[in-house]
């Protein structure tokens, strides 16, 4: 009995402990990859992640805007919009799941390798 009341004890911080622990860092460069090509999410984002690519143009809302970190999106209801964790979540399940552009769709084709190198990207597309 002892032993669960000190786990139980334990857990909170342990749980703690593992939400606070950052995503797995992607990688830019594989991101790109996967932007420009399997993605095609510059047909919607542009090549420079403006939100001008070919297909916004017929788009209503315009797709979000990377290079001006233009989220508006809070995916897990944290209370902070356009986390890495928001990012993946429109990513994997599109945005219209969280009231966002239905035109977004959702690419749970992706590994979550994928979607980790794909938000790296993004983020180093803010200027």
């Amino acid at each position: 009995m002892k032993v669960v009341n000190n786990l139980t004890r334990l857990l909170p911080l342990i749980l703690t402990v593992f939400a606070a622990a950052p995503a797995t860092a992607g990688d830019a460069a594989a991101g790109k990859a996967v932007y420009d090509g399997k993605g095609a999410c510059a047909t919607c984002h542009g090549a420079t992640g403006a939100g001008d690519g070919a297909a916004a143009v017929a788009l209503n809302p315009k797709p979000v805007s990377f290079s001006s970190a233009a989220f508006r999106l809070d995916t897990d209801g944290d209370g902070q919009i356009g986390t890495d964790t928001d990012l993946a979540n429109v990513i994997k399940n599109g945005g219209g799941k969280y009231g966002g552009n239905v035109a977004m769709p959702g690419r749970a084709d992706f590994s979550d390798a994928e979607i980790n190198d794909l938000v790296a990207y993004i983020r180093s597309l803010k200027q």
